[in-house]
Order: structure tokens, then C-alpha cells, then sequence
């Protein structure tokens, strides 16, 4: 799917057109902190289409300036990802590359007259910001010398001093109605080992000062962001322009996207798994990318969604169901439809020889004949959905099995059930039923039209097989209660059934569309002779 227009689009063409630009280029500048969720897909997807769209590059940028909660393992999932979605950047860099020139250009600032050594706290500094209708109020250290500023900056690089016990600050004004422009803060000093530079600096650049400067080092144009810094725009071009940077890249803020149901924030998801709600970052429940990932989501998909929604200036939420939608169509033609019976019941066909099993045709998927033929065993004994069957029909609309009724098991035979062996609480154990030779699927027989059509796996080729079924995490996507009252508590349900010979080979990652009960797809810790398979979504329709 091409990306619709959309202001960015608009913009980057007029840019092109006035020779303002010549090659479009962007970056996607992910933290090295977290796993990123589908939200974060949007912007990998925006800023590599965008590029792609007018035949740039895009660079893969991480934005490891704060090392406190930053992990090389981050980094390779994130990696992951993008090569997952279908994406290759061009250059992959990272903030701290740009350390040294971080702290040229800050002194730079300093001498300047730009950028001041404040002695007051961190908390002292925020109670000292001001507030949207209050001036901020100047520190005691603003008017520093700047050889001072200096020689107290370079005691900072050679840690001097704790952590927090000074910082750097841009000189700005305290009485700008944009907060962001009150004398932010631009280094801080943080004693702790970097998963990139190791030890070799104690003082780390904030992201409002580092990321303009390493857009313009890499030759962005633009600089495609979410919405909450459309305010710190302003702060971004100041750096630019004050740093003497050679190369002005401009940012361009579009709106959030939300879905439904979705737990769309890294500290709640983070949070779901030290409290161990979930079972990883890679739990098929996670709208994480690994989790949707092992759930069996398709990167088409992902990509048809995203692109799907547009891009607007204001945050939007959308339905789940628009996703689900999205892999739904992705997977119609691409899934085999085979048999899986989630919930057995045995079936005993009474009249069938003992120990004879004949082979029949079925089509792969009956929407993509390219798919072709496979062979499905039928045997005196099989299994068929519990949930197909009822001792007596509820109403003259039921369309499955029940005493007296006769219904087809898929391109096979029809069968009539006789009687039904219960255990002590009435539950049915067993059925017992008769087939008619003469309705054997292929022979053209129409004399009789039989109650439904079920689909069913023949017991002595029957592979066992442990299904996963999933409900949305969250129930209370909009309230104000704490995260974890607001969780679904009966969000992962299992069972153990049956899937036909067929599937005997499957590999992780592959996908089926199991008739009637959804698209599954094999999970990672699914082994030859303990199948496991997640539901990814469930059919667009259910089975009346």
C-alpha cells in the first residue's frame, strides 16, 4: 500500500520543488532502553516511506544519551525489528558517537555567553523554572564568568563532582512563555558505565540539546517526531542555530495514533513485566513488535495499518478491529486451511472397518487454488469440535451434529449420530454414529442434503497439539484506575486438541488458517510431537 497525502508528504514535495532540499533524508532515533510496541512502528514506518517516497535514506539513529536504564540487548531487538517490518537503514549510528562534538559545540555555547555552570539541584532548578502563567527565576550562578563556565565544565568532564551536584545550562530566558526555553538544562553528570563508551565520560548531553545536533551532523532534512515536542521546536532551531551547526535540518511533529484496548507506553509495559503480569516482553499478549511477532502478525500487515490510518497533525485513536482487519486480508490468501479440533469429542463410526484408512483430497486454501492439494486421512475413530455438537438441536437453526442428524465431515463422508456414551455428570464422552459409503465426497451425490459440515481430524493420525487463545491485556483502555486493576485477569487461555498429519513438519513462525477457530500461527517453543500454536486473530465471522 502507497502512503496517501499527507501534510508531511505535501511539505517534503514543496521543499523539493523550491530546491530547498535535494536528497530527502531522515532517521528513526529509537532509546536503547526498552522493546518497542506498535506505536513505534508508525514512525519507523513514516520516516522510512517518507524517504523512500522521494528516493532518500533513512538512518537508524539510537539515542543513547542517558545510560542509566540503556542495554545492548535493546539495541539488537530494536535492530530486529526494523529488519522485521521490512526496513534497511542506510547508516546505523549512535548518539554517542557525537559525544565529543556534543561537548565542542557546549563549549562553544560557553563561550559564547550561551551556557552557564549551575551549582542549585535539580529540584531547585524545577521549583526555580516557573510555571505557564509565572516567569522563571534566574540562578545565582547565570552570570558567571565565562572562563569560569569553562574550568568549571571541564572539572565536570573529569568528574570532579557527584552526580547532580552541577549541571550545564543553555542561557535563554527565564521569562519565555515557552518553558522549554528557560535556561534548559543541556549536561548532566551521570558516574556510570555506558554500553557503548564505556567509562570515558561522566558527563552526558540532554536529548533537547544532543538530538538537533546530531540531525544536523548526519545532513537530515526532516526530522519527523511525535507531537509532544511540538513546543520544543523552537529550543531545537535555537541550538541549531546557535551551535553554528553547517547544516540546518527542520522538525515536523504529527499526531499519536492510539488503538483500542492497547497498552501503548513503554513504563506501563515495563511495568507489566517486573511485576510479572505478562510473561516477557515477548508474551503474544504484548502489543510489543517481538510479542505481536511471536503471535504470528505479519509485517504486511503492521505496514497496510499503519499506512492505512494516515497522518495527521492531532493524536487519533482508531479499533483494535482495524488491525485485526488488516491481518485478517493479509492472511486470506496466504494461509493454508487445514483441520485443528481444539476441543475434542470422540466421534466412533460404527459401520467403518477397523483399521482401514483412506486418503482424500483437500484444497489448501479453496480461495488460492495456487495452493494447491493436500491429503487428509478418514478412519473409524475422529474428533470434532465439542461445541459441534448438541444431543439435541437448540432450535431449527442448529447446523451441526445431534441425534438423528446427519452432517458431512469435510470432503469425506456423511455420518448420522445413533447414540452418545456419557460420563457421570451427563457430559457427553463419546458419540457413536454410521457413515453412507455412497457419500463419499468427489462422487457428485446430491440425494440428500446433510445438516452441516464439519470440519475433523481422524484420531490414529491425529497430532496433539497445545493452542493458546488471547483476549485483549487491557479491558479498561480509557479509565483512571490504577494499570494493573484495569487488566484483563482471564486474558490467556489454553487447551489441548488435535491437528491433522499435515502439520507434522511445521517450523516456528508458521502460519494456518485452522477452519473455523482462526489463524494460529506455530509458536517459538512449539517442538515435533508437542505442537504449540497461538491464535492470532480470530475469523472475521464466526460460525453460526
Amino acid at each position: 500500500m502507497e502512503m496517501a497525502s499527507n501534510f508531511i508528504k505535501s511539505i517534503i514535495e514543496e521543499d523539493i520543488a523550491s530546491g530547498k532540499v535535494r536528497e530527502i533524508v531522515t532517521r528513526f532515533p529509537p532509546e536503547p532502553n526498552a522493546y518497542l510496541h506498535i506505536g513505534h512502528a508508525r514512525a519507523i514506518i513514516t520516516d522510512f516511506e517518507m524517504a523512500r517516497i522521494f528516493g532518500g535514506y533513512t538512518n537508524l539513529r539510537f539515542d543513547d544519551t542517558n545510560p542509566v536504564k540503556e542495554d545492548a540487548m535493546f539495541v539488537e531487538a530494536i535492530k530486529e525489528d526494523i529488519k522485521w517490518l521490512g526496513y534497511t537503514p542506510k547508516n546505523v549510528f549512535f548518539g554517542s558517537d557525537y559525544f565529543e562534538e556534543s561537548y565542542q559545540r557546549a563549549l562553544l555555547l560557553i563561550r559564547k555567553g550561551l551556557a552557564y555552570v549551575d551549582d542549585q539541584s535539580p529540584e531547585e532548578v524545577s521549583k526555580h523554572r516557573g510555571t505557564l502563567t509565572e516567569p522563571g527565576v534566574e540562578s545565582p550562578c547565570r552570570n558567571r564568568s565565562v572562563e569560569e563556565n569553562l574550568r568549571l565544565f571541564q572539572e565536570m568532564r573529569d568528574g570532579k563532582y557527584a552526580d547532580g551536584e552541577k549541571t550545564l545550562r543553555a542561557k535563554i530566558d527565564m521569562a519565555s512563555p515557552n518553558i522549554n526555553m528557560r535556561d534548559p538544562v543541556i549536561y548532566r553528570i551521570l558516574h556510570i558505565t555506558h554500553h557503548n563508551t564505556g567509562d570515558r565520560w561522566c558527563i552526558y548531553p540532554m536529548y533537547d540539546f544532543a538530538h538537533p545536533l546530531q540531525d544536523a551532523i548526519e545532513g537530515v532534512t526532516h526530522s519527523l517526531c511525535s507531537l509532544e515536542y511540538v513546543d520544543h521546536r523552537v529550543l531545537y532551531d535555537w541550538f541549531v542555530e546557535k551551535c553554528e551547526m553547517p547544516h540546518t535540518p527542520h522538525q515536523y511533529e504529527f499526531g499519536r495514533l492510539n488503538i483500542t484496548n492497547t497498552i501503548m507506553s513503554k513504563r506501563y509495559l515495563r511495568q507489566l513485566v517486573d511485576a510479572k503480569e505478562v510473561r516477557g516482553y515477548d508474551d503474544p499478549r504484548m502489543p510489543t513488535l517481538v510479542g505481536l511477532r511471536r503471535r504470528g502478525y505479519t509485517p504486511e500487515a503492521i505496514r497496510t495499518f499503519v499506512i492505512g490510518t494516515g497522518l495527521s497533525r492531532i493524536n487519533s485513536t482508531v479499533s483494535s478491529e482495524m488491525l485485526e482487519n488488516c491481518l485478517r486480508d493479509d492472511l486470506r490468501l496466504k494461509a493454508l486451511r487445514v483441520n485443528a479440533v481444539l476441543n475434542p469429542l470422540k466421534v466412533v463410526i460404527d459401520n467403518y472397518p477397523e483399521g482401514q484408512t483412506e486418503w482424500f483430497d483437500a484444497p489448501n486454501n479453496n480461495e488460492n487454488e495456487a495452493l494447491g492439494l493436500r491429503k487428509i486421512p478418514f478412519e473409524k475413530v475422529v474428533y470434532i469440535e465439542r461445541d459441534d455438537f448438541a444431543e439435541t438441536a437448540p432450535d431449527k437453526h442448529w447446523k451441526r451434529l445431534s441425534l438423528g442428524l446427519e452432517v458431512r465431515l469435510m470432503h469425506t463422508y456423511f455420518i448420522k449420530c445413533i447414540s452418545v456414551v456419557k460420563d457421570q455428570d451427563g457430559t457427553p464422552r463419546e458419540i457413536h454414529c454410521t457413515y453412507d459409503p455412497e457419500t463419499k465426497s468427489g462422487t457428485g451425490f446430491t440425494a440428500r442434503k446433510p445438516n452441516g459440515n464439519l470440519h475433523f481430524v481422524a484420531a490414529g493420525q491425529a497430532l496433539p497439539a497445545t493452542f493458546n487463545l488471547f483476549e485483549p491485556l487491557m479491558v479498561d483502555s480509557d479509565g483512571d484506575r490504577p494499570l494493573l486493576e484495569r487488566l484483563n485477569r482471564d486474558s490467556w487461555h489454553v487447551m489441548n486438541g488435535f491437528v491433522e498429519p499435515s502439520l507434522k513438519d511445521v517450523q516456528s513462525g508458521d502460519k494456518f488458517q485452522f477452519v473455523r477457530n482462526g489463524y494460529f500461527s506455530v509458536d517459538y517453543d512449539s517442538r515435533p510431537g508437542a505442537l504449540v500454536f497461538n491464535r492470532i486473530v480470530e475469523l472475521k465471522s464466526s460460525f453460526k
